[in-house]
C-alpha cells in the first residue's frame, strides 16, 4: 500500500461543520442542543489546554459546554456529589472528567460513578465490556476519531 497524506485538520473541520448543522437543525426544530459537562480538578497545565480545546470545539459545533473547574482541594465526596447531579441532569448528554485527578481522589471510583450512557471517554467498566464484545455504547474518543478519519479518507479502518 502506498503512503497517503491525510489532512486531519480539514477533515476535522468538516466533521465539526456537520455536527454544527445537526445541532442547528435540532435547535430550529425546538429541541435542545446537546450538552457536554467537563470537569477539571486541580491545576495540571496539560489538562487545562486539553479542556480549553474541548470547550472551543463545543462552541464551534453548537454543543452546550458546561464547565466545572474545581480546586485541587476538592474532596472525593464533593466530586461524587457533582457527578451524581450531572448524571440526573437531562440537559447533560455527556460527562468528561479530565484525568489525571489529584492523588487524594480515587479515579476508578469516579469513573464508575459516571452514568455509562453519559461516559464520553468510554472508560466505565460497562462501556469497556461492551467495546470488548464489539457492541459499544460509547467508544473511547481518540480511537473512534482515528477510525472516522480513516473512513473519510477511504482507508479501511479494520
Amino acid at each position: 500500500m502506498t503512503a497517503q497524506i491525510i489532512d486531519g485538520k480539514a477533515i476535522a473541520a468538516q466533521f465539526r461543520r456537520e455536527v454544527r448543522e445537526l445541532s442547528d437543525l435540532m435547535a430550529s426544530q425546538g429541541k435542545r442542543r446537546p450538552g457536554l459537562a467537563v470537569v477539571l480538578v486541580g491545576d495540571d497545565p496539560a489538562s487545562h489546554v486539553y479542556v480549553r480545546n474541548k470547550r472551543l470545539a463545543c462552541d464551534e459545533c453548537g454543543i452546550v459546554s458546561v464547565s466545572h473547574d474545581l480546586p485541587h482541594s476538592t474532596t472525593q465526596t464533593e466530586l461524587m456529589t457533582l457527578i451524581e447531579q450531572m448524571n440526573s441532569d437531562d440537559s447533560i448528554d455527556g460527562i468528561l472528567v479530565q484525568v489525571p485527578l489529584p492523588d487524594h481522589i480515587d479515579e476508578r471510583h469516579v469513573i464508575e460513578a459516571i452514568d455509562p450512557a453519559k461516559d464520553v471517554d468510554g472508560f466505565h467498566p460497562f462501556n469497556v465490556g461492551r467495546l470488548a464484545l464489539r457492541h459499544p455504547l460509547m467508544r473511547p474518543c481518540t480511537p473512534y476519531g482515528v477510525t472516522r478519519l480513516l473512513e473519510k479518507t477511504g482507508i479501511p479502518a479494520k
